[in-house]
């Protein structure tokens, strides 16, 4: 029998908006700069096992080659607690969009991630205008726990991070009876929880190096360009009216 034509098989469709995958746009030349990557912890206790593992992961991912800054969650108000003028909250935004890659680092609490690194995520909007901060950028996550090891906190976060349109990498770590894991200057101890940091650290930079320079094609969805189009014709129609 003769083949149909394709459309002829998706009549749901809007063909002016459906696009075959370009490959040349996944392989544009690199960047060269450092990847920029944003650390954020959850706690704010003057023995903070989750600020302690976010500074080992910051000097790894600068011996990684990376360019790291972390946010200081001290001062920040909760979210809807102030305006979005608030010195704090304008850092914490900033600096995400200045970040190109982000590490979420939380303490297990009631079997959840901190309050604390909540609204630290809740802070940063899912969108600003027509610009999406977090959209398209590589996110990795860890957790430290008081007792036995346990996920919790990194899956929440996981569901967090695609609700932001990030790029969660596959691997992550958790941290069991993390108070026994560091020596009395703060520095992680050699164990296998100290080795699974490092290998969620070199994959969020190779990811980041990956899908930087394409992360606005490989976010570019067939529902927003149809939703964008038939806005600019509803435009389009009351001009003419």
């Amino acid at each position: 029998m003769p083949k149909a034509n394709a459309l002829s098989d998706l009549p749901a469709t809007s063909p002016a908006h459906l696009r075959q995958p370009d490959l040349a746009a996944l392989r544009p030349p690199f960047s060269t700069h450092k990847p920029r990557i944003l650390i954020l912890y959850g706690s704010l206790r003057t023995v903070s096992y989750s600020r302690l593992l976010a500074h080992e992961a910051s000097r790894l991912l600068e011996h990684f080659g990376c360019e790291v800054r972390i946010f200081d969650p001290q001062g920040l108000p909760l979210p809807d607690g102030a305006p979005v003028t608030h010195p704090k909250v304008q850092e914490l935004r900033e600096l995400s969009a200045w970040s190109e890659g982000q590490v979420w680092v939380s303490p297990e609490r009631h079997g959840a991630m901190s309050g604390i690194m909540k609204a630290q995520i809740d802070w940063i909007p899912l969108s600003v205008g027509s610009v999406r901060p977090t959209q398209g950028k590589t996110l990795a996550v860890m957790q430290v726990s008081g007792g036995s090891q346990s996920f919790n906190a990194v899956n929440q976060m996981r569901i967090l991070g695609r609700w932001m349109r990030m790029i969660t990498i596959p691997n992550q770590s958790s941290v069991a009876k993390a108070f026994q894991e560091f020596d009395s200057d703060g520095r992680m101890k050699p164990s296998s929880f100290y080795d699974r940091v490092v290998d969620v650290c070199e994959e969020l930079v190779k990811f980041t190096w990956l899908t930087r320079d394409v992360s606005a094609y490989l976010t570019d969805r067939y529902s927003e360009r149809r939703e964008e189009a038939d806005k600019l014709e509803g435009r389009v129609g009351l001009k003419s009216i």
